[in-house]
């Protein structure tokens, strides 16, 4: 009888705990406000992401936001002229009020910059000589209607090149392959207006290196192997960089579910 009681109480000590851990994982309102750290002043129209979740808000003007959240999630604070921020979620931080989150300004400072025009004598031979030379080599594929473009510093590139020519599926199962957990969040970031709107302001791949738990030269693999220009890698936005690799994507399910 008297073990019988030990484990008896033993499981509702288990359970107890089993329950309240259970409820620490619940996503709940997390409320907060952010500001300045330098001067405490409330900083409005702050993006704020849950990474794990994909959803996002801006702040108010005075810089209060609500999201919904669970213990562990991390949430990524993004603002023009600030460093961004990830603060990981706690059970204080859900429980307790008047949260305070504080981005720091970041300081800029402008480089000089030396415009020198080309000094062109109306001479073809000499004046081709005072041109810069573009140092990356096309490869011409017979019966392809456009060229392929690989800079001479990547000894891999003509590889590259031919292996999307000959097996595109395998190419693609190699760029996406080994990360499905961060490319099934391409859909949830695109239907997220907050998101979408931060993206398209910004040009640095921060957001989406953390959005998809890849890095900038992940990104740059995906795209070029896709058939992207130079010129668009370099250029575009981050809501177009995350319309590029998501169409890449669509691609590399198709040519799966082909073999």
């Amino acid at each position: 009888m008297r073990n019988y009681l030990l484990c008896m109480l033993a499981f509702t000590g288990f359970f107890g705990i089993s329950q309240e851990n259970e409820a620490d994982q619940q996503e709940q309102e997390f409320k907060a406000v952010v500001v300045n750290a330098q001067s405490g002043i409330p900083l409005e129209s702050v993006h704020v992401i849950n990474l794990n979740k994909v959803v996002g808000t801006i702040t108010s003007a005075k810089g209060e936001f609500t999201l919904n959240a669970s213990v562990n999630d991390t949430l990524y604070f993004s603002y023009l002229g600030f460093k961004s921020q990830k603060v990981r979620v706690t059970n204080d931080l859900l429980k307790f009020k008047d949260t305070k989150i504080s981005l720091t300004e970041l300081a800029y400072a402008l480089e000089e910059v030396i415009v020198k025009p080309y000094q062109l004598t109306g001479y073809l031979e000499i004046d081709v000589k005072n041109l810069p030379i573009n140092t990356s080599y096309q490869y011409s594929i017979s019966g392809l209607p456009t060229s392929y473009e690989a800079g001479s510093k990547n000894p891999s590139a003509v590889t590259k090149v031919l292996g999307s020519i000959l097996n595109p599926a395998d190419l693609l199962r190699n760029l996406f392959g080994k990360r499905p957990n961060q490319m099934k969040k391409l859909r949830q970031i695109k239907e997220d207006e907050d998101i979408r709107d931060l993206l398209a302001s910004k040009f640095d791949r921060e957001t989406l290196t953390e959005l998809l738990q890849i890095d900038k030269f992940d990104i740059d693999d995906i795209l070029s192997n896709c058939n992207y220009s130079t010129s668009f890698i370099k250029t575009a936005n981050d809501l177009q960089i995350l319309d590029a690799i998501s169409s890449c994507y669509e691609e590399y399910k198709v040519l799966n579910r082909k073999k």
